[in-house]
């Protein structure tokens, strides 16, 4: 995901704006690995392969989500990688 889509992106649960932007891996303003986070209602959304995966509810892959937080949970701020998936519950 290249950075200057940080200027576009909203939550699509809540529509807030801007979102948290965490990266794990980063090259020429590119995100590769990392994660964006909506303040308001406290979901993250991962960016794997440089594409953020900004699905709704219902149609997010729990076991792929859960996967990449168990793989990044050192390198993810505690409030994404502590929270576990809060629409999950």
């Amino acid at each position: 995901m290249n950075k200057t889509m940080m200027d576009i992106l909203a939550c699509p649960i809540d529509k807030n704006y801007p979102l948290e932007l965490h990266e794990i891996k980063e090259k020429d303003n590119v995100v590769s690995e990392g994660a964006l986070f909506c303040s308001k209602c406290s979901r993250f959304y991962p960016i794997i392969e440089e594409i953020p995966i900004m699905l709704p509810d219902e149609l997010r892959d729990k076991k792929l989500e859960m996967e990449f937080l168990k793989n990044n949970k050192d390198k993810l701020p505690e409030k994404i990688s502590k929270s576990g998936l809060p629409w999950h519950l």
